[in-house]
């Protein structure tokens, strides 16, 4: 495949995530899913001053970081890192708390373009899927996985309704050879769906992939790690915004956000309850989530299921005499 064939990367909700964040003249960012820099150079360019710290577990990152090093010289910073060891990554170049945190939870148009990283059901590749370094590929899984584990990533995971017609299909076919290959398991997918449902609106190996990429790459734990500590890495004022893809982060992302923004009453059941809960650590500034516009939608059609939240970092109160 040619390179002018590829898509080209375009960050999603670029607009919508720097009014989110608000980047200031020398503030210091987190641009935790670094990619090829959308977000980081947004920051960069929106802030004179302001400095980036980039992170991103995919060793393939660095050739993008280190071109816009070129440009933006001693503003970028890169760490090939886990979002969730971000407490870490600061800890180590002594900074303590950062002016706001962007992440965006998608896979990047080069890591699905790009055959051999096994991320796309369109060409044909291996079987990986694999963003860094990690254990266990998807055809570690889909071949020596028992049928029910398969079938409950598949159903987890992917909120895949056929996971066990799937799943059973996948053990039938290793036996007489291993599925290597990213088409390979795309046909064996679909041949194992009712007629009815070979032809929707999305692809039917779609859910099936979702699987095993967020199994293999531990991203649902990633993200709750990181949710975790993002209170305690965020300056007052500070703000979180996250670009989410499908319904398993986004509602991880939600309830956290949610839960940290609004005064819960710890127990209204007892007639003697306090009639004030933990005081509120964020301010929700998206009250429903952000959506791609239609202009964005016809230029970048993979944004399609793109939800973005935001929240600030309260400034306690001043304490009274």
């Amino acid at each position: 495949m040619t390179q002018s064939s590829l898509q080209p990367h375009i960050s999603v909700l670029l607009t919508e995530v720097l009014a989110s964040l608000s980047p200031k003249e020398g503030g210091v960012y987190v641009d935790g899913t670094f990619g090829v820099g959308g977000y980081t150079k947004g920051i960069l360019d929106a802030a004179p001053g302001a400095r980036v710290i980039a992170v991103d577990r995919d060793p393939s990152a660095r050739k993008h970081a280190d071109a816009l090093a070129a440009q933006y010289a001693e503003r970028l910073t890169f760490v090939e890192s886990r979002f969730s060891q971000m407490d870490d990554v600061l800890k180590d170049l002594e900074i303590a708390q950062v002016d706001g945190i962007v992440l965006d939870l998608g896979v990047s148009s080069p890591q699905l373009d790009e055959a051999a990283r096994g991320f796309s059901f369109r060409k044909e590749g291996p079987l990986d899927m694999r963003m860094g370094l990690c254990a266990v590929s998807a055809a570690d899984v889909v071949n020596t996985f028992e049928e029910e584990e398969i079938a409950r990533i598949l159903f987890v995971y992917g909120e895949e309704r056929y996971a066990r017609r799937i799943a059973r299909r996948i053990v039938e076919v290793r036996k007489q050879a291993p599925i290597m290959t990213t088409t390979a398991l795309s046909e064996i997918v679909r041949l194992a769906m009712p007629p009815h449902a070979r032809h929707g609106k999305i692809d039917p190996a779609t859910r099936t992939f979702q699987g095993l990429r967020i199994y293999v790459n531990e991203e649902l734990s990633e993200i709750e790690v990181f949710l975790k500590k993002s209170i305690d890495l965020l300056r007052e004022g500070g703000r979180l915004v996250i670009v989410s893809f499908h319904s398993l982060e986004d509602r991880l992302v939600k309830h956290f956000f949610k839960d940290n923004a609004v005064r819960k009453d710890p127990a209204p059941h007892l007639p003697w309850h306090s009639q004030e809960g933990p005081e509120p650590v964020f301010t929700l500034l998206t009250k429903k989530s952000v959506t791609p516009s239609e202009a964005e939608l016809a230029t970048n059609p993979r944004s399609r299921s793109a939800r973005l939240r935001a929240v600030e970092k309260k400034v306690s109160a001043p304490c009274k005499n």
